[in-house]
């Protein structure tokens, strides 16, 4: 079965390792397999959750693709578990972290994938790369954009910007 290209939206996150390598790794690996067309600035930030962690480095990025999202997850998994993201306890320090934020404007809930990305609206992690990339994308639920997201969370969680990026 095929489909339409979707744009879709993808939260990658690195604390262990080499994390910058980590994140330029996972973005080659889905470049073979999906059109990337926009990645934001790298962010330093502290972890969520479980903060007696390393701090993360994260990104967001903008791809095109013609997987369903199950295939997209199934990607994203096993892109994880090649860069060595061990199966474990949720927060815990990894070398790659791959989230679907959005798929186009579908509205997802199953056992294994809810989309959009059910914290979404809640982390600066996420919110400031993709605001940066795409302030105006609207939130499927909500029906807020993505820079009117940012200036409600209370929280920024020490999000820096590299220069180098």
């Amino acid at each position: 079965m095929s489909f339409e290209p979707v744009t879709v939206y993808l939260g990658l996150g690195s604390n262990m390792g080499n994390r910058q390598d980590n994140l330029d790794r996972a973005l080659d690996i889905l470049s073979q397999r999906l059109r990337v067309e926009k990645v934001s600035s790298v962010y330093d930030t502290e972890p969520i959750g479980n903060v007696q962690q390393p701090r993360f480095l994260n990104l967001v990025c903008q791809v095109s693709t013609t997987l369903a999202p199950t295939g997209l997850l199934t990607l994203a998994k096993g892109i994880e578990l090649k860069l060595g993201r061990t199966l474990g306890k949720s927060n815990a320090p990894r070398p790659i972290d791959i989230d679907i934020l959005f798929y186009g404007s579908q509205i997802i809930e199953t056992p294994e994938l809810i989309i959009p990305h059910p914290r979404v609206t809640e982390r600066a992690f996420v919110l400031v790369p993709l605001a940066e990339i795409s302030p105006d994308l609207a939130h499927p639920v909500n029906g807020k954009n993505i820079e009117q997201l940012l200036k409600e969370v209370t929280e920024v969680q020490g999000v820096l910007k590299l220069k180098d990026s």
